[in-house]
């Protein structure tokens, strides 16, 4: 049962945080709203569901992000334990680094990230793909969501997804996941990329879409954490760097940013012949104002 657990790459673990029940769990578990004994009384969590043990089971399998998908849809209990504690400690253990700068400063009060820990955990072991077309960003298929072996994110890329005038934000960005397109000319395939804002709540980016009384999308929403989205290309945030960070035409690509700062999007690569690769190779990691970022916090989060 554990073996078919780990092949179903769309465990409901993984899932909109408003599906039926989740906060029915989540009051349970933390030992309110049921009027008596809680989930720390009696012998409620005796056993398996003892967080010590669950901690420790865990650890043992190196938080394998597939196995603690597959614990969270056994009980509304345990699906509880794995988005507050769980996914925390995956997050902590695979990209230290990463949660470090998106928890400094004072921005997750008591370690809680906007969408929740285990919306961070989907986020970085998670390619949502392409799963239907939107207004500037029209593929020939569909591209599934899958989990990935590795990811790197960067804040050097994040900083070229960002408008002059919101530099001063921090974002994790990945490399892009390519997905081969059927169909498409000139030899360009599917990227599909995502990311995080560090405090995305006082972040300049969200007090610029607020102030210039940015539209939320009515069709689209965040894949990891199920909240609304802007869609930055229809805000005029998208700037020339992103396009050439991902290797992309311009106006070959397109991304949105929900409400918890959660970001993805879409772009076409186009192959590189051997000259090209040289190219890139030979020239200077560099953003908008021409100077590299030497305190860059590039991690590659691996299974």
């Amino acid at each position: 049962m554990m073996e078919r657990g780990r092949k179903n790459q769309k465990c409901s673990s993984f899932c909109n945080p408003s599906m039926p029940g989740a906060t029915a769990a989540a009051t349970s578990i933390s030992g309110g709203g049921d009027g008596g004994g809680g989930a720390y009384g009696g012998d409620v969590n005796a056993g398996i569901l003892d967080e010590t043990v669950l901690m420790l089971v865990f650890r043992s399998l190196n938080w394998d992000p597939h196995v603690i998908c597959v614990a969270a849809c056994v009980s509304r209990r345990l699906r509880a334990v794995a988005r507050r504690v769980l996914f925390r400690e995956l997050c902590i253990s695979r990209a230290p680094r990463m949660v470090s700068a998106l928890t400094s400063g004072g921005v997750a009060p008591a370690g809680r990230l906007g969408g929740g820990w285990h919306a961070l955990a989907k986020l970085l072991f998670f390619c949502c793909g392409c799963a239907a077309p939107t207004r500037f960003f029209t593929p020939d298929r569909a591209a599934p969501g899958h989990f990935v072996g590795a990811s790197r994110f960067s804040k050097t890329s994040g900083r070229s997804f960002l408008a002059r005038r919101c530099w001063g934000d921090l974002l994790f960005v990945s490399d892009p996941c390519e997905h081969p397109a059927a169909g498409r000319g000139g030899g360009e395939d599917l990227g599909a990329y995502r990311g995080v804002f560090r405090g995305f709540m006082r972040s300049r980016t969200r007090a610029w879409l607020i102030g210039k009384q940015a539209e939320l999308e009515t069709k689209v929403r965040c894949p990891y954490c199920g909240a609304r989205v802007w869609s930055m290309t229809a805000a005029g945030l998208v700037p020339r760097s992103a396009s050439k960070r991902l290797g992309s035409h311009e106006g070959s690509l397109e991304y949105f940013v929900c409400v918890n700062g959660h970001l993805h999007g879409y772009c076409w690569l186009a192959h590189l012949s051997t000259d090209d690769d040289d190219e890139e190779d030979d020239g200077d990691d560099t953003g908008d104002d021409g100077k590299h970022n030497e305190e860059d916090a590039e991690r590659n989060v691996e299974f």
